[in-house]
C-alpha cells in the first residue's frame, strides 16, 4: 500500500501552489478516511462485502500517507 500512498501524496503535492506541509499530509489522510467511511457505510447498508474491503484498503492507505 505504501506505493499507492506515495503516488497519491505526490499527485496531491503536484497540485499545490505552496510547499507541502505535514498538516497537509494529515488533512489528505483525513479526507481519505472520510471517503472510506462513506464507502463503508454504503457497503453495510447495501450488504456489499467489496465495499467493506475497499473501505479497509483506503484506511490503510490513509495511514500510509501519514507515515510518509
Amino acid at each position: 500500500m505504501t506505493d499507492d500512498a506515495y503516488q497519491i501524496w505526490e499527485t496531491f503535492k503536484a497540485e499545490l501552489t505552496q510547499p507541502a506541509t505535514d498538516d497537509m499530509k494529515e488533512a489528505l489522510a483525513t479526507a481519505i478516511r472520510e471517503i472510506s467511511s462513506i464507502i463503508h457505510r454504503d457497503g453495510v447498508l447495501e450488504d456489499e462485502p467489496w465495499h467493506l474491503h475497499i473501505a479497509q484498503e483506503l484506511n490503510e492507505i490513509a495511514g500510509d500517507v501519514e507515515a510518509l
